[in-house]
Parts: structure tokens; C-alpha cells; sequence
């Protein structure tokens, strides 16, 4: 009988890895069964995980982040226990806004559609706000949720414009929606996705950890294959029905893009943490952030990696 791997992660093109690590049957040849759950924003992703209820945590580097130095959005108390065992993606934050506006200076006035008010993808907004000569008084945040809540209110014009990521983003410009600023413009690294798990499950069940980043890693290597491109589209389009015909091939090119998508071999990117430390110690407030190392173990990642290689 093969054991539970419960994994937790935002819906979106970056987890075409482990969806073709699934797809192979890479865990149940290693003897995990991986309960697959896509959380509907970073509040209910750290409350579940500080119950206990995940292994593996698919997140931002931000909320890893947050959460370590007291800054987390959840209510108080609290603590997921996050630990970074490895990157994800140097993700391409786009700012996607309803046909009618057409620069950030029109946001003016209206209101924007975030994940929670306090994650590092709203810095990201802050700075994009900043850049255009606009104030975070000029606007109104509103608490949605994960990107596809988010994109639905801008789609139904509840909100006027939103974050995304892939392959939200092309499906928004296919769509004649517009996007205004994209943090690719803005900062030459991003730190966006990694794989993380809780303190206890590192102590406590290595093997989990270690078998998520084995299949991880052979997902990854076949998902960036060229020569696998076709049924990789094939995975991810029945994963992600929404992803029509005509906006695949945008989606899979940022998605191979190390400028805007999956990170070789899941290295971190240290400018790109750098990045993501410094927006949090300018607009989070609070506790004084620490030093990127501070969130990481990478010990079972070099190990698997070494095998692998």
C-alpha cells in the first residue's frame, strides 16, 4: 500500500512538473500516492499547513518569508513552520486590467483585485503603482484570493485589474484584456515559486520531502525537453481546461522561459530572493526580515541532485 504525499499549491501553469511527474507515475514507482489539493489563496495555504494537513507546500518565496518573520497574513498564532527544500520558478508577475484602461496611471481611483493585502506579490504591485507616478492611496486593494478568483473578478468587472501569472496572463491578452506592467520590466530577478514543507515534516519524515523532489526534478527535466513539447501541452491542457487551443503555445513559451518560468535543475535564484527580501523590508513593516538562508535547507535537494546528475 503506498503512502500519502499531500501536496498544497496555487493553481497556474508552474506545476506542469509535477503534473507530468504524476502523469509517469514517478511517485507511485517510489511508493507515494500525492493527494494533489490547489489552495484558493496564501491564508488558507498557511492555516491548512500549520494544522497539519500538508507535506509539501508549493508557494511563493514571499510567504515563506512572511510567515518567518511575523509578518504572515493569516490571523495571529498562526505559523506554518515553512522551510524552502528547493526554487520553482522565477515568476513573471503581470499586471492584467479591463479593456478600458490602458495605462497604470488609470487605475486612479479604481479598485485591484490581490491575493492578500500583505503578500509580496502586492509589493510587486506597489512598486509597478510607484513606477507610473501613483500612490497606494490613489487606488483601492480587495482581498479575492488565488489568481483564477482574481482574474474572474477583472473578467465580470468587480475589479478593474489584478496580478497574474501564466497561463493567466495569455488567456487575459487573447482575451483583449491589457496588461500594464509585468515585473520582468521592473527587477532582473524575482524569486517567485519554490517547494517548501514544515520544520516538522523535514525532522520527521525526510522521505516524503526527499521522494517530492526526486519526482520533482524528473518532472522538471522532461517538462523542459523540447522534444517532449507536444505531449507536455497535452498534460497541462487536461489539467488546466481553460488554457484553449490558441493560447497554449504563449503559455508553454514563458513557462520554458528562465526569464518567466520554471527554473533549470529548481535552483534559487539569489538576486531573486534578494529581491523579494528587500520589497518585504520596505512595505511589510513589523519584524526586521532576515537573510534568505534563514528560510532555507537545501540538504536533501544538493543530495538529489548529486544522484541524479
Amino acid at each position: 500500500m503506498s503512502n500519502s504525499l499531500r501536496v498544497i499549491a496555487f493553481p497556474g501553469a508552474p506545476n506542469l512538473p509535477t503534473f507530468a511527474a504524476i502523469e509517469h507515475e514517478k511517485f507511485t514507482e517510489i511508493g507515494y500516492n500525492v493527494e494533489l489539493e490547489l489552495t484558493p489563496s496564501s491564508i488558507y495555504q498557511a492555516e491548512k499547513t500549520a494544522a497539519g494537513e500538508f507535506d509539501i507546500i508549493c508557494t511563493a518565496f514571499d510567504n515563506v518569508v512572511a510567515y518567518g518573520s511575523g509578518q504572515g497574513a493569516a490571523k495571529v498564532g498562526v505559523d506554518p513552520d515553512y522551510v524552502v527544500v528547493m526554487g520553482a520558478t522565477q515568476l513573471e508577475l503581470s499586471l492584467v486590467a479591463n479593456k478600458d484602461i490602458k495605462s497604470v496611471a488609470d487605475l486612479a481611483g479604481k479598485t485591484i483585485a490581490l491575493d492578500a493585502l500583505t503578500t509580496g506579490f502586492a509589493f510587486v504591485l506597489f512598486d509597478m503603482l510607484e513606477a507610473a507616478g501613483l500612490t497606494r492611496n490613489d487606488v483601492e486593494f480587495v482581498a479575492v484570493g488565488a489568481t483564477p478568483l482574481r482574474w474572474q473578478s477583472v473578467q465580470d468587472g468587480v475589479h478593474a485589474a489584478t496580478l497574474t501569472i501564466e497561463p493567466f496572463t495569455s488567456i487575459a491578452r487573447l482575451n483583449g484584456f491589457n496588461i500594464l506592467s509585468k515585473s520582468t520590466d521592473i527587477y532582473d530577478e524575482y524569486q517567485g515559486g519554490v517547494v517548501a514543507t514544515t520544520k516538522s515534516t523535514l525532522a520527521n519524515h525526510p522521505g516524503k520531502v526527499s521522494g517530492f523532489i526526486e519526482c520533482y526534478l524528473k518532472g522538471l527535466e522532461w517538462v523542459l525537453d523540447t522534444t517532449n513539447a507536444d505531449a507536455a501541452k497535452a498534460i497541462l491542457g487536461a489539467r488546466m481546461p481553460q488554457i484553449k487551443p490558441k493560447a497554449m503555445d504563449a503559455v508553454m513559451a514563458s513557462l520554458s522561459s528562465e526569464k518567466s518560468g520554471l527554473t533549470p535543475k529548481s535552483a534559487l535564484l539569489e538576486k531573486g530572493m534578494e529581491t523579494v527580501i528587500s520589497l518585504r523590508s520596505k512595505y511589510g513593516g513589523g519584524t526586521a526580515v532576515s537573510s534568505a538562508e534563514t528560510f532555507i535547507d537545501l540538504h536533501l535537494y544538493n543530495e538529489k541532485i548529486k544522484a541524479l546528475s
